[in-house]
């Protein structure tokens, strides 16, 4: 896609930039920053109070001043190592401004005596007398605009001051276009958050502390933009790419209606629709990778077994599989009825088949005699083979990273994957912003 003309200048040179040469483009690439675009997402990460104060003794030192003075006598050192000190009064009383390795003419200009100045910089108390060390600004009067009342202080690397950076992002925000909203009207109402150029520009400018909270307006509604875009380039990258190739699986469900027509209940309508978005998902033919999330009690078991049934329904294999032995002789147990029920072979698998035993049901996977097999790890071993195995479910993603699920699909052509999570909302949230799952959820408890 072609980027609209009025984000050019966005996406320019960071030279184009005030203040920024050949050094400081290279020392801003430490930042992650090497457009003006990404200055605008460099946000301050805390801020200095500025405003302007009649006398050093409206502040408890060590702190932050900004006070108007007039200049009076230059006293240079008098052995090298020395500070250079100049003496200044404000509206109440005399304090030092004091510099170390300084050259006395640079100084006599910045700093006339007998004529005013604004000073800002950290005051500080050397043998019961007020300093200045180094002021961060000294401005003539007519110049006291240029100091923000709170300052916004930025990260830096070496090569940076915070003055530099500051000019730059002034200068990227004068680049902002005129653009369109994109976020829910209704959304931005309701959680009266500003226009995206206006957040920026309070996220850049804090009036106070509170404007660098990640709780303040401006800075929730770029939160936002930022998940919001991280969604969208998901669903395109989806669309787009997606999946693996898979196998196309469409059951026949007669085994599932005989599993059906055993229950004492009927399935909840979460359960109905859970289903539904599996079977769909395999007779595409991509390789599905599904996460079935629901609270203990929300019968994500028949959920599974219904997947693994089109699975067999469709000619193919299914396998359960757990990250423990006891939860997998669990799932074992909690199948068999409705195995039962299906008149279908249902088997375990765990590390502790050893001897004939293992080898007779080694023969029978391999043959296509074992429709489901439960499992633990031990599935993963060289010497287990299936003769077309379609779907792995998995419970507990956690202890299954993508390492083992990238050996399940060596398993089969293209193993379709469904993961079972009883762990709440965020761990599903998780998932879905790794782009990787889609999500099915059992909202319902029969």
């Amino acid at each position: 896609m072609s980027r609209p003309e009025a984000l050019f200048p966005l996406f320019a040179g960071l030279e184009t930039l005030p203040g920024v040469g050949p050094k400081a483009a290279k020392a801003f690439e430490g930042l992650g920053v090497t457009r003006p675009k990404d200055l605008l997402y460099l946000l301050p990460h805390s801020g200095v109070d500025r405003a302007l104060r009649a006398s050093v003794r409206d502040v408890v030192p060590p702190a932050t001043l900004t006070v108007e003075v007039e200049v009076g006598q230059h006293v240079p050192p008098r052995a090298k190592g020395r500070p250079y000190r100049v003496h200044v009064r404000d509206s109440k009383v005399e304090f030092l401004l004091v510099y170390f390795h300084a050259r006395a003419e640079a100084l006599q200009r910045l700093l006339p005596t007998g004529q005013r100045r604004l000073v800002s910089g950290k005051v500080e108390l050397f043998d019961g007398i007020a300093q200045m060390v180094h002021p961060d600004h000294v401005l003539r009067v007519e110049e006291a605009s240029e100091i923000p009342a709170y300052e916004p202080v930025y990260p830096l690397v070496a090569g940076l001051t915070q003055r530099v950076v500051g000019k730059a992002v002034a200068g990227a925000l004068t680049r902002l276009p005129i653009q369109a909203e994109w976020i829910d009207a209704g959304l931005k109402v309701r959680e009266g958050w500003p226009d995206w150029s206006a957040a920026l520009k309070a996220a850049h400018g804090p009036e106070t502390a509170a404007g660098l909270a990640f709780t303040h307006p401006a800075r929730q509604r770029l939160a936002y933009d930022e998940l919001f875009a991280h969604q969208l380039t998901l669903s395109i990258a989806r669309s787009r790419l997606r999946r693996a190739k898979g196998v196309e699986t469409r059951g026949t469900r007669a085994l599932r209606a005989k599993v059906l027509e055993s229950l004492p209940y009927a399935p909840t309508g979460a359960q109905i629709r859970a289903v539904a978005e599996i079977e769909a998902d395999m007779a595409q033919p991509l390789r599905m990778n599904r996460l079935l999330q629901g609270d203990v009690g929300a019968g994500k078991t028949l959920v599974a077994f219904q997947a693994l049934l089109i699975a067999v329904e469709a000619g193919g294999q299914g396998v359960m599989m757990a990250p423990t032995e006891i939860l997998a002789r669990q799932h074992f147990e909690g199948l068999a009825p409705l195995a039962r029920a299906a008149g279908v072979r249902l088997e375990l698998l765990t590390g502790r088949d050893r001897g004939a035993e293992r080898a007779m049901k080694l023969e029978d996977l391999a043959m296509g005699r074992i429709p489901i097999l439960v499992g633990t790890h031990a599935v993963f071993q060289k010497d287990v083979e299936f003769n077309d195995l379609r779907l792995a479910v998995v419970d507990e993603q956690h202890r299954f990273g993508v390492a083992q699920r990238m050996e399940l699909g060596a398993k089969g052509a293209a193993v379709d994957v469904l993961v079972m999570t009883a762990t709440p909302i965020p761990r599903s949230l998780a998932l879905a912003t790794h782009g990787d799952m889609d999500v099915s959820v059992l909202d319902e408890k029969p």
